[in-house]
């Protein structure tokens, strides 16, 4: 299994809602939770009682389409509300994610990191720190893991920030997304994707549903090719609405079973659902 690092604030844990967009159910697709590698389902990155979509799982899926024999794991510690600073190697926050790393690698391969923060710095002229801060983390953390070399994947900040609801209080975020964006091109192995014409939720500072799945594909297009993305890919509208897949045996019997302990069906109907689909 090849494994991802999710790290930063509240827009890598996610917050797009559940409802907007069609979900994602792959067998070859794991999250880590309680310790063990369970099928992915949203939200992957459970920090709140509103956590939604993210972009993982849309780079989850990307990544499997273009692996076809390989299975992907998860890693979830991004935290809501985070500051750089929290994220500081003598941090709680630091020490978990490596923790969890380390953890993971006992059964998977580290394989790459995708972050993304930088709300909580965009005002108070936290930017201009904002480097040094996050070269120190980035380092640390490579050191920690034994990874030298392992890509870094860097989102940008929406730029529907600054404007209304909770994110007209992050008044510098281009400052702050001019810092990422010289982190990614001047440090080896890191790439930066931009959020440019991604939208928010009504709050104004979190990416809706939509615009999740598509950062997933540019963050995956970042990792694929190792290379910055630096404007909305041309066809990532057709993809994220794409036909889902056909479901596999075990992915048909995950969601029914999920319905089941939802309450969206009876039992009976899910004894119905398990012969039809062991007798297709």
């Amino acid at each position: 299994m090849k494994s991802f690092l999710m790290l930063g604030q509240s827009n890598m844990a996610g917050r797009g809602f559940i409802h907007e967009t069609t979900p994602i159910f792959n067998e070859r697709i794991s999250m880590l939770r309680n310790g063990r590698w369970q099928m992915m389902t949203e939200p992957i990155n459970y920090d709140r009682p509103v956590s939604g979509i993210s972009l993982a799982a849309s780079f989850a899926e990307a990544w499997c389409q273009h692996n076809q024999e390989d299975t992907i794991g998860l890693i979830p510690c991004a935290e809501g509300g985070s500051s750089l600073d929290e994220w500081a190697v003598e941090e709680t926050l630091f020490r978990h994610a490596v923790s969890e790393a380390k953890f993971a690698m006992e059964t998977s391969e580290l394989t790459g990191i995708l972050w993304h923060q930088g709300e909580s710095d965009s005002t108070n002229g936290n930017h201009q720190v904002y480097y040094d801060k996050l070269l120190s983390i980035v380092e640390m953390l490579r050191k920690e893991l034994d990874a030298p070399e392992i890509p870094l994947i860097i989102g940008g900040l929406g730029d529907f920030l600054g404007k209304e609801g909770f994110g007209k209080h992050c008044t510098e975020y281009h400052l702050v997304n001019e810092e990422l964006q010289r982190f990614a091109f001047e440090q080896a192995n890191c790439y930066f994707v931009t959020a440019s014409g991604l939208t928010s939720n009504p709050d104004g500072i979190h990416l809706d549903a939509a615009s999740q799945r598509k950062f997933g594909l540019r963050y995956f297009e970042a990792f694929s090719n190792k290379q910055h993305i630096l404007k909305p890919l041309n066809n990532e509208d057709e993809l994220i609405n794409h036909k889902p897949k056909d479901y596999t045996k075990t992915e048909k019997i995950y969601i029914k079973s999920m319905d089941l302990a939802l309450g969206k069906i009876s039992y009976e109907e899910f004894e119905s659902s398990l012969a039809q689909i062991n007798n297709s």
